[in-house]
C-alpha cells in the first residue's frame, strides 16, 4: 500500500482567507485525516472488510483531491470516468441545468490506489464508488472523531472541497483554473474563497510595503 504524500506548510502558503470564508480544515488536520483513513483501511480485520473499506478510503481520496461533490464522486464509473495514464478524473457538474462533464487533474499516487483495490478485488471494477451517501458521511464522521482535532462542525465531506480549493489557491493556481477543477459556473463563486477582512487586508498591504 502506498502512502499519499502530505500537504506540509510553507512560508509561501500565506493564508488569505479569514473567518468570513467557507470553513476549510488546516494541512495538519488533512494530514491527519488522511493517514487516519488509510489506517482504518489498512488495519481492516478481513478481507471482505477490506474490500468495503477499500472503496470509502477511495471516496474520500477523490473528495480530498479533486473537490468535488459526493454526489459527483459517488457517480464516478471507474470503468469509464478514470484515465490511469493521465491522471484524470471525469466528473459529472450538479447543479447544472443541462449535463456538463468536467475533467479534474489528480495526483498519480491517488491513480495507483486505484489500480492497486482494482487488481485486489477486479469483482468491483464498475461498481467502486457506487457507495450510499449517508453510509459515507457516517463513516467520514466517526474517522474525523478519531482525529481528535478536528471539530464537530468540520466533520461532513464537503468540508474537503473547501480545503481543496483553499490549497490550490494557496499554491499560486489561477483562480480560473480552481474554477474549472471545482466546476463553478461563474467565477464570482470561486472568489468566495478569496475572501479577506479589511484588517488582514492592510496587514499584507503593509507586509508588502505598498502603504
Amino acid at each position: 500500500m502506498s502512502t499519499i504524500v502530505p500537504i506540509h506548510n510553507s512560508n509561501l502558503l500565506r493564508p488569505i482567507l479569514s473567518s468570513y470564508g467557507p470553513d476549510y480544515l488546516s494541512s495538519e488536520q488533512i494530514n491527519e485525516l488522511t493517514s487516519c483513513f488509510q489506517r482504518w483501511y489498512d488495519t481492516s480485520p478481513t478481507d471482505k472488510k477490506r474490500e468495503i473499506r477499500g472503496r470509502y478510503w477511495l471516496g474520500f481520496l477523490l473528495l480530498r483531491f479533486t473537490g468535488g461533490r459526493l454526489g459527483e464522486v459517488l457517480n464516478i464509473d471507474d470503468s469509464k470516468d478514470i484515465d490511469f495514464r493521465e491522471a484524470e478524473i471525469r466528473l459529472i457538474t450538479l447543479k447544472r441545468k443541462k449535463k456538463f462533464y468536467r475533467q479534474v487533474f489528480v495526483p498519480h499516487g491517488v491513480i495507483s490506489e486505484i489500480a492497486t483495490y482494482i487488481a485486489e478485488f477486479p469483482h468491483k471494477r464498475g461498481k467502486i464508488f457506487k457507495i450510499d451517501p449517508s453510509n459515507f458521511r457516517k463513516i467520514f464522521k466517526e474517522i474525523c472523531a478519531q482525529t481528535k482535532i478536528i471539530p464537530k462542525k468540520l466533520a461532513h465531506p464537503h468540508v474537503l472541497r473547501h480545503t481543496r480549493a483553499i490549497e490550490m489557491l494557496r499554491a499560486g493556481v489561477p483562480v480560473t483554473i480552481v474554477q474549472d477543477q471545482l466546476g463553478h459556473a461563474h467565477l464570482s463563486t470561486t472568489a468566495i474563497y478569496l475572501k479577506i477582512s479589511g484588517q488582514e487586508a492592510k496587514k499584507i498591504m503593509a507586509e508588502r510595503k505598498l502603504i
